[in-house]
Parts: structure tokens; sequence; C-alpha cells
């Protein structure tokens, strides 16, 4: 199954087109390369360690509620996940 999972970015750095992400207790480097204009505190789509786009805090928040009423991320649970 692949997915691409909400995560808010927590810093940037440009020159490099990379950014760092939280997902709950997570933290994880990932390529900004394919999303333009990304700042501190926007959620992205995170898919196998690059951000796909920019989506809205509140669309963020809908999507990880619903992973979490559909227990989709408690299905990873200590399985290594590729964020």
């Amino acid at each position: 199954m692949c997915l691409a999972i909400p995560a808010r970015i927590v810093s940037v750095d440009e020159a490099a087109d990379m950014a760092t992400v939280t997902l709950g207790n997570v933290k994880k480097d990932i390529s900004i390369a394919l999303v333009e204009d990304v700042q501190v505190d926007d959620y992205v789509l995170l898919h196998v360690g690059y951000a796909l786009h920019k989506i809205s805090e509140e669309e963020a928040a809908r999507t990880l509620a619903m992973f979490d009423e559909a227990e989709i991320m408690e299905e990873f649970a200590g399985e290594e996940v590729r964020l």
C-alpha cells in the first residue's frame, strides 16, 4: 500500500532543497525539490521522503483523523515504514 502522509515542516534548508518534518513523535529529513515556497509550519503530503505538495492545516488534520478512524497508522506499528 502506498500512502502520502500529512506532515508539518519544522525547519527548511532551501539551499539543499531539504526540510525537517514531524509526524507525531517522528522527525524526518525530506526533499522539498518538488514543492515551491515551503515554509516552517506548512503542511505537506509526504511520500517516501519527498514532499509532493502543500496542504492546509485543516486538510492535514482531517486526513490524520481519517487515518486514526481507519486505524491505518496502527496497522504499521512495529513495522519499518518509509516516510
